[in-house]
């Protein structure tokens, strides 16, 4: 039967019956849009409220990874009242990350020991619409190590105060590993630093390199060198221990150098530290250590050497001929080294004294295993002083190299004396509009014109 109109109209309009209309208020995706509304609403309520469970929330973000200069962001929301959020530095490992959200946290603020939260990182997580009920689990849920590190490499929330045995740890660990990510491995190293005694921590990470490496990386980035020193002596006695093993005689010979060099970079931090802690030595206040020494590369602790410890003697550990004796560096490589850490501390007597060398006849002559004009180039980036560039831009083999040298660094008497030399008149005159009028280079370049003994080409 056929309703007219009217009575239509009172049909749907009927407080019984509605039509149905796209922004209908009791839908349940409406219904499931406003309460997810209402509460981030009430954000800044919910954020100032305690924490009853006082867990850790880890969220990490996989972009791309670098060898020294990081970026890390990472969403967390804890108690901050009792409990400061943590960051975690990322550590380049063996392949590439998955990649994963983004968040708010800086690095540069966590080794400052600054908060690095901001109003705009701080998320309350209400469940995403539609979606099934194992993603809008609490982040306290039951996850088993294996299933936690593939939230974090998914970006989502996980706790990892949850595993309190050593085992359950040590999955963690492993598994991070394996996800060859190095930010999820740091924030597993950073929980589990916090939660193990140190002989329990090291104990493990002996059997764990790719773990170890990262952990000192960690440790060198915040400067714990207490902590630092402890691990190392650790792995030294480890290295000590594999002498004996039957290796090649060639690796024999590297993990000898590597256990040498570990065990004196040992002793020469510690002594270091001490000096540079009682102010008594001078070099240590005016050009105070950035970093530790423990762990560095060979060219690296020569470098260092050459920097504090320059005019020890020979039978000294930290001095620079010895590393050079003792670990076969060649000439060329120590005359570099030596090179760019006086001339970074203006020691330009120290210098004068490497290039220098005495014959049996006793004269003396600068002799370089480099070309001199690399030796210009080093002293110039820095910065010294005209004079000093002179003598070694003179020394440059090549006439055109040593003209185009002293033109750029204004080593004036070089340029005048190689057109001397080449008896070319005609160069000589037209430098001479390149000199300050009345300068003495003026003066002198008249003086070579004017003078009768020289048989100018031209």
């Amino acid at each position: 039967m056929m309703k007219n109109k009217p009575d239509e109209e009172d049909y749907w309009n009927s407080s019984k019956f509605k039509a149905f209309t796209f922004d209908d208020e009791d839908d349940e995706f409406s219904r499931l849009k406003e309460s997810k509304q209402a509460v981030n609403s009430i954000r800044s309520l919910v954020e100032e409220e305690d924490d009853e469970d006082e867990v850790e929330k880890v969220s990490w973000s996989g972009e791309p990874v670098g060898s020294i200069s990081w970026s890390v962001r990472e969403t967390a929301a804890s108690n901050q009242k009792t409990q400061r959020e943590h960051a975690f530095p990322k550590i380049n490992a063996s392949s590439p990350s998955v990649s994963r959200s983004h968040s708010g946290y800086s690095l540069s603020s966590l080794f400052k020991g600054e908060s690095a939260l901001s109003e705009s990182s701080v998320k309350l997580y209400a469940p995403e619409l539609r979606k099934p009920k194992s993603e809008s689990k609490d982040y306290i849920s039951d996850w088993s190590p294996e299933e936690t590190i593939h939230r974090m490499q998914q970006g989502k929330v996980v706790s990892l105060e949850r595993f309190r045995s050593l085992q359950d740890k040590l999955l963690l660990l492993d598994f991070s590993v394996r996800a060859h990510d190095g930010n999820i491995i740091t924030a597993v190293l950073i929980h589990l630093k916090r939660t193990l005694s140190k002989e329990v921590l090291f104990r493990e990470l002996e059997s764990r390199q790719t773990a170890l490496r990262h952990f000192i990386h960690y440790l060198t980035e915040i400067r714990d060198h207490r902590l630092l020193l402890e691990l190392l002596s650790k792995r030294r006695d480890f290295l000590k221990s594999c002498l004996n093993l039957p290796f090649s005689p060639e690796e024999s010979a590297h993990v000898q150098d590597h256990y040498t060099l570990l065990e004196r970079q040992i002793i020469i931090e510690a002594t270091d530290r001490l000096a540079e802690h009682a102010g008594k030595v001078e070099i240590f206040q005016k050009f105070p250590r950035r970093a530790s020494i423990l762990n560095m590369p060979l060219i690296t602790t020569l470098y260092y050497c050459c920097f504090y410890h320059y005019n020890e003697p020979e039978g000294t550990y930290s001095s620079p001929l010895n590393i050079r004796h003792t670990f076969r560096i060649s000439e060329k490589q120590y005359f570099v080294t030596v090179l760019a850490a006086r001339a970074k501390l203006k020691a330009w007597s120290d210098l004068d004294a490497l290039f220098t060398s005495r014959n049996w006849l006793g004269f003396t002559k600068k002799k370089s295993p480099l070309s001199f004009h690399r030796v210009v180039d080093i002293l110039q980036k820095n910065s010294a002083p005209t004079q000093v560039l002179q003598e070694y831009v003179g020394l440059v083999d090549d006439a055109d190299l040593r003209i185009g040298l002293a033109q750029k660094h204004k080593c004036h008497d070089i340029v005048i004396n190689t057109y001397r030399d080449l008896k070319d008149r005609q160069l000589l005159l037209g430098y001479r509009g390149k000199v300050e009028r009345g300068s003495a280079e003026e003066r002198k370049i008249n003086d070579l014109l004017d003078s009768p003994h020289i048989r100018w080409k031209n």
